[in-house]
């Protein structure tokens, strides 16, 4: 059976102006402790969970998207209007990374992984969950 027939989850950025539909499941979902993820959230981690970017379907507000491009990695992509972080992607668009806060109801998926945690915020220790930790990047090869 196709796990995606059937699939579809919305979600959207604070003020409603964007909105979109995820057609087939998430593949991974992690938490990324790095100093941009707190900065850009203004949390102590942020958690996201990867997409093929083909099931991403734009319901409105596509315009108003903005992005910034950092010298290395994936392009942090938000809401011009209210600035509400929405997703990562790479440059060339081959892959795509939804936080997970964005969606309207539970896309079905939970964080297996913690990513950058060499830099984690001293002010909120990792809790103990028994997720494999990763001092840096997740090797793309790891669950």
């Amino acid at each position: 059976m196709d796990q995606a027939a059937g699939y579809a989850v919305q979600g959207g950025c604070l003020c409603g102006a964007v909105r979109f539909e995820l057609t087939a499941p998430p593949t991974l979902a992690g938490y990324c402790h790095c100093t941009r993820c707190q900065r850009r959230t203004g949390t102590a981690s942020a958690v996201s969970v990867f997409v093929d970017p083909a099931a991403l379907r734009w319901l409105g507000g596509e315009d108003l998207i903005r992005c910034w491009a950092p010298p290395d990695g994936m392009l942090k992509c938000f809401c011009g209007e209210c600035g509400a972080h929405l997703f990562s992607r790479s440059p060339d668009g081959s892959r795509m990374a939804i936080r997970m806060a964005a969606f309207d109801a539970d896309p079905g998926i939970r964080p297996s992984y913690r990513q950058y945690v060499a830099y984690a915020a001293s002010w909120e220790p990792i809790p103990d969950d028994g997720l494999p930790r990763y001092p840096q990047a997740r090797p793309r090869d790891a669950v």
